[in-house]
């Protein structure tokens, strides 16, 4: 059997807490900011793997497994037109090399992680004077960036 002691009645001069007539609101309703929460972890999700490929490429499949991404990664792309990219921005030929040697100077001992993305309709021949421009910049390993699917050739 409980008995209410903050009523007024018998309790002695206590005032009630919390909530009066005119008084503020002490609670925080919380199930607006889960909303909006959620809402957001979804657009976050959704535009976050549209974030990491600047160039579209149609890469070619291969069984390999995922590498760990790094965040200081410099990515050269190249088209199915031949152009090649750092990062987003389209360089002209022979301007490779010239750009990624300014790189390895300014990173000091170990230079930065550089991933390739090369589209599938490429010549072979192609794709490896890019691998050796990036050789001959100071860079020695080269991520080679496929699709990974378990129905490769």
């Amino acid at each position: 059997m409980a008995m209410n002691m903050a009523s007024g009645r018998g309790g002695g001069g206590r005032r009630r807490r919390g909530r009066g007539r005119g008084g503020p609101m002490s609670e925080i309703n919380v199930t607006p900011m889960v909303d909006v929460m959620l809402v957001l972890l979804i657009i976050f999700m959704v535009t976050a793997p549209m974030l990491t490929a600047g160039v579209p490429i149609n890469l070619p499949d291969s069984k390999a497994q995922a590498l760990k991404t790094e965040p200081h990664a410099i990515t050269i792309s190249m088209d199915g037109n031949g152009r090649v990219f750092l990062d987003t921005q389209e360089l002209a030929p022979g301007e490779l090399g010239d750009r990624l040697s300014a790189v390895v100077h300014d990173a000091g001992d170990t230079p930065p992680l550089v991933t390739l993305r090369a589209d599938r309709k490429l010549d072979y021949g192609r794709v490896i004077a890019v691998m050796g421009e990036l050789n001959a910049a100071g860079f020695k390993s080269i991520s080679l960036v496929t699709n990974g699917s378990v129905a490769a050739p």
